[in-house]
């Protein structure tokens, strides 16, 4: 739960004749994953057969899929599926052909339907606007001598259209009237064909054009139009049953058809990266410890000659090429999906999951207490994980019933209720609401100083955390001079020294920095002494993995060294002042809390008639939704710039085991 699961390299000599047993096995279970091993393999081996295959596997497993998608299926494997082995790809293109050749016919006529459907309903929305004017519609398009334009102009352009039209000869007819836009009709002679058309479209005139096939007034023709698009969409719903019909006696054999396809495809997919000897394949990958002897118990079944090397591998040190397994928690996925946005652990490094499952319900909370509040947060949350209420936020469902238990928790520790607080309770709500600790409107300047001595707890912790690391990871460099290091923590502890002294004489003095400055400790000696091994620390972190001391020579290099070694003092002297005031917003935002709720009481007016209710009901929706996102962000902002930062690395591999279904979780199913 902590760390990433432990794994284990395996590597594995297969016989020719059982290749493809094993690779059923290592890809039917979810917890192998492939390393490229072709390169172990002898040059000039087939290997391009398997590629082959995997190419064709592919191809029909497209076929099979836009198969189903035409006929209403969608993409489901059968209830048991069989797993046994690669279909023959011979016998099976054959299959696909019946069917496809089968539905082709039917999907090529509704096709074919479809856009003879789209070509009348857009001639019928072409002579909608006209289907008044008494006119024959031939004479407007089959004039030997004439060239005709129809169209809609818009009104204030008529007078600049008709200017652009005096120097030659034309006839302007104005067909339908309308005070926006007017359907018009020019005529002129042929010769004059491009001057029409430039004065059209300098006018904006939006041409209508006409059904050649149609004879008659716009009206008989959009009767006509009308019957015909009704009986083509009787064809279409025809044609659309007749594939229903299709895919339900296809149903079936079409998904055991893109199952057998499937594993056909990942396995030889998978095949592709092995390495080829004369009679054997070599195989290479990572598998969670936990899963190693049930796996290695089903390769051997899979062949009795294969040869299994495993290699358990420490947590300690650099490991960049290892596949991290990240536990599976249904409870903890919005988490974990919060921490791997911001990186996926390394794998020896400290999964941060648990912690930040703690620290960011309570800050979201602390943020936005209110009972009512954050009950309906709950509630909402609830309803979206189920899939029942907004839909798209399924995925955060889980997170929203976190946070909102904890807004509800300060909400009762705060003394609000829907944004009744106080006097406001018993007035409007006839019940007595005490806050159990304090009231943030009350007690602004205490609630801000109690937020900036959590977020120096807070960042202690973080520090630690990021020793610890570094000592799982062996990084001795960074472990005493890195910028969570034990120099930069005990810097910090001094630092905290100096800010109790600015900030010692007002309300929101941290008192943690208070207590520090109590301590019988040299501090001024401190800030001194390990304020300049912050200076110089990338020069100690060159010292201590032997690389170049101070790069470039001579005195402008040993400048730019002293101006380097200024601003990264400087820098951290900057980074520990904004991360421990950054908390300070913990206490502002719920403040600012409380005083939204009394912007919306104001807006309500005093008297609890109809029109109050309703202010102060859409005055909560508001404030759960607009202010509800803002403060998520600033959390996510704390977490991601403030803690995390301080102790999280990231850069993992994420763990890709192969898998014959597509549903499978991480690890194991």
């Amino acid at each position: 739960m902590l760390f990433p699961k432990q794994m284990s390299e395996v590597e594995l000599i297969v016989p020719s004749k059982d290749l493809v047993a094993v690779t059923r096995a290592l890809s039917g279970y979810g917890v192998f994953h492939q390393v490229d091993s072709a390169n172990l393999g002898l040059e000039g081996l087939a290997q391009n057969t398997w590629s082959e295959k995997a190419g064709a596997f592919s191809a029909l497993e497209r076929r099979i899929q836009t198969i189903m998608q035409i006929v209403g299926l969608a993409e489901e494997y059968p209830a048991r599926p069989g797993m046994d082995t690669m279909v023959d790809l011979d016998a099976t293109r054959p299959v696909v052909d019946r069917i496809d050749d089968d539905v082709k016919g039917v999907s090529d006529q509704l096709s074919g339907e479809k856009k003879r459907l789209e070509l009348l309903e857009s001639q019928l929305r072409q002579l909608e606007p006209i289907a008044e004017v008494n006119v024959e519609v031939g004479a407007l398009n089959k004039s030997p001598f004439m060239h005709s334009i129809l169209g809609i102009v818009p009104s204030a352009n008529i007078t600049r259209l008709r200017t652009s039209l005096l120097r030659v000869p034309h006839v302007f007819f104005t067909l339908r009237e309308d005070p926006q836009k007017p359907v018009v009709w020019i005529l002129g002679p042929k010769s004059n064909f491009d001057v029409l058309e430039r004065a059209a479209k300098s006018a904006y005139l939006n041409p209508l054009s006409l059904p050649e096939e149609f004879n008659g007034t716009p009206e008989q023709i959009t009767a006509m139009l009308r019957k015909e698009i009704e009986t083509s969409k009787q064809k279409i719903a025809a044609l659309e049953a007749d594939l229903a019909k299709k895919g339900a006696s296809y149903k079936s054999e079409l998904e055991k058809l893109l199952w057998d396809v499937h594993i056909s495809r990942v396995m030889a997919d998978a095949i592709v990266r092995f390495g080829q000897l004369r009679h054997t394949y070599v195989v290479v990958g990572w598998v969670p410890t936990e899963d190693l002897g049930d796996l290695t118990a089903r390769l051997k079944e899979a062949s009795r000659e294969i040869l299994i090397e495993t290699m358990e591998t420490s947590r300690s040190g650099h490991h960049a090429n290892i596949p991290v397994a990240l536990t599976n928690n249904k409870w903890l996925k919005p988490i974990q999906e919060l921490v791997t946005t911001f990186g996926r652990p390394s794998y020896g490094e400290l999964d941060p999951t648990l912690l930040i499952a703690l620290t960011f319900p309570i800050l979201y909370g602390a943020m936005f207490g209110d009972l009512g509040q954050g009950l309906i947060l709950i509630l909402v949350g609830i309803l979206a994980h189920n899939r029942i209420f907004m839909k798209g936020l399924q995925g955060l469902g889980l997170l929203l019933v976190y946070c909102g238990f904890f807004a509800s928790i300060f909400g009762y520790l705060y003394g609000s209720i829907f944004g009744f607080e106080g006097h406001l309770i018993e007035e409007y709500l006839h019940f007595h609401f005490e806050p159990t600790w304090m009231s943030p409107l009350e007690n602004i300047l205490t609630i801000l100083g109690l937020a900036i001595d959590a977020g120096i707890v807070i960042l202690f912790f973080g520090y630690l955390l990021g020793l610890f690391n570094n000592i799982r990871s062996r990084d001795w460099a960074h472990f005493w001079f890195g910028h969570t290091g034990i120099v930069a923590l005990i810097f910090y502890f001094s630092f905290l020294w100096i800010l109790d002294g600015l900030l010692g004489d007002t309300p929101i003095a941290p008192k943690v920095a208070a207590a520090i400055s109590e301590l019988p400790l040299p501090f001024s000696s401190l800030v001194l002494v390990f304020g300049g091994l912050v200076m110089f620390s990338g020069f100690f972190r060159n010292m201590v993995e032997g690389h170049t001391l101070i790069e470039g020579k001579g005195f402008s290099g040993f400048a730019m060294f002293l101006v380097q070694s200024f601003m990264d003092l400087f820098e951290t002297t900057i980074s520990m002042l904004s991360n421990t005031l950054s908390f300070v917003r913990v206490g502002a935002f719920a403040v600012a809390h409380g005083g939204l709720s009394l912007a919306i009481f104001s807006l309500a007016g005093e008297e609890p008639g109809l029109r109050f209710w309703i202010t102060i009901l859409i005055g909560n929706i508001f404030i759960i939704g607009f202010e509800g996102l803002i403060v998520y962000i600033q959390t996510m902002r704390l977490h991601y710039y403030e803690i995390l930062g301080k102790f999280f690395h990231g850069g993992g591999m994420q763990f890709e085991p192969l898998k014959l279904n597509p549903s499978q979780e991480e690890a194991k199913p």
